[in-house]
């Protein structure tokens, strides 16, 4: 009984044994896979080829067997005779504009947060576009962005201008809202449309803080703080703010906002500057009439649209990220909707 009983225990460790090794072999190569693709991937969707197949799928949904039946022989004929013309014309494709159908209409989304950490996606589907634009394309941006810090909307509407050097038109388009440096980015597009109701301009800048100085005093904590450099610190937040370094902080907010201003003009010199830099926004319709936008229009109605003229392909730069990048993005994005309802 006792040899039994060791054998029982001596085969349930050599199983256990075994299974952790197996579990391992299998983990590792895993954790291996989602180190090398950290830095993320470039997704391309044909959303005219979609919208068709939707079209497609409506149109027989309203015809009976007959109708049907009569519709999907004529689809056939014309799919084997474009097939048969693109067999034909691809031996004497050498790469230039002159064999392609169609132009290509690239769409970006840019749904910004206030540190406006999805510039290092729009960085790279920039990139991805500017390596295989030509002569005739275009760029869509659908932007969704109440603004945020000034460095991190200030290098988005960099990227935005890598277009502008290339001489591909860009068109933004504002469904919701693209106030402060949302608005910085739009204002690089050739061509702006907005919703009716979107909220748009907001040209300004904030800056505040708390200070916690009377609580400190009030709980007998001292706080020492050295700085080299006169204007190294103007505002803290434990410190006793002094009115030298509230002066020297409301300069510098009256400097990015005149910074701010001349880049808009220069964007869009028809704009009455000195009107609409106040930090006010404005409904779609009313942004019109101070001309910061070009036209009234919804993305959707764009996109359908350009597709008689245009092959449309969605370009989006995918970033993996790990648990807290997710919880720090939905902190983030969950205060960018907080400054929405506000502004609301």
């Amino acid at each position: 009984m006792d040899l039994l009983s060791f054998y029982g225990l001596f085969l349930a460790k050599t199983v256990t044994v075994i299974a952790s090794l197996a579990i391992l072999m299998l983990i590792i190569p895993t954790i291996k896979k989602r180190n090398n693709s950290r830095a993320g991937k470039l997704t391309l969707t044909r959303s005219d080829k979609y919208y068709y197949e939707v079209q497609n799928r409506m149109r027989l949904e309203k015809m009976n067997q007959f109708q049907q039946k009569l519709w999907k022989k004529e689809q056939k004929k014309k799919e084997q005779k474009e097939a048969k013309y693109a067999k034909k014309h691809t031996k004497s494709i050498n790469t230039t504009n002159n064999n392609q159908e169609k132009s290509t209409l690239y769409i970006i989304d840019f749904k910004g947060s206030i540190d406006a950490r999805e510039v290092s996606s729009l960085r790279k589907e920039v990139s991805a576009i500017l390596s295989v634009a030509e002569k005739g394309d275009e760029v869509l941006l659908r932007l969704e962005s109440p603004g945020g810090v000034v460095h991190g909307y200030g290098l988005a509407a960099s990227q935005l201008q890598r277009f502008r050097k290339k001489d591909i038109p860009l068109i933004v388009s504002i469904d919701k809202i693209a106030t402060s440096g949302g608005y910085m980015m739009a204002c690089v597009a050739d061509y702006i449309i907005a919703a009716p109701f979107a909220i748009i301009g907001s040209i300004g800048v904030v800056g505040q803080l708390p200070n916690f100085n009377r609580l400190l005093k009030h709980n007998k904590i001292d706080l020492e703080l050295y700085t080299a450099g006169e204007y190294k610190r103007t505002l803290t937040l434990f410190g006793e703010n002094t009115e030298e370094g509230r002066e020297k902080f409301r300069e510098n907010l009256n400097h990015t906002h005149l910074l701010f201003k001349q880049f808009v003009h220069q964007m869009r010199p028809k704009l009455n500057i000195d009107k609409v830099s106040n930090g006010e926004y404005w409904y779609g319709t009313q942004a019109l009439e101070k001309e910061l936008i070009d036209s009234i229009n919804t993305s959707d109605d764009l996109i359908i649209d350009k597709m008689s003229q245009y092959q449309v392909i969605e370009v989006r730069y995918l970033h993996n990220k790990s648990m807290m990048d997710r919880l720090s993005y939905k902190v983030s994005n969950n205060i960018s909707k907080l400054l929405e309802h506000i502004i609301t």
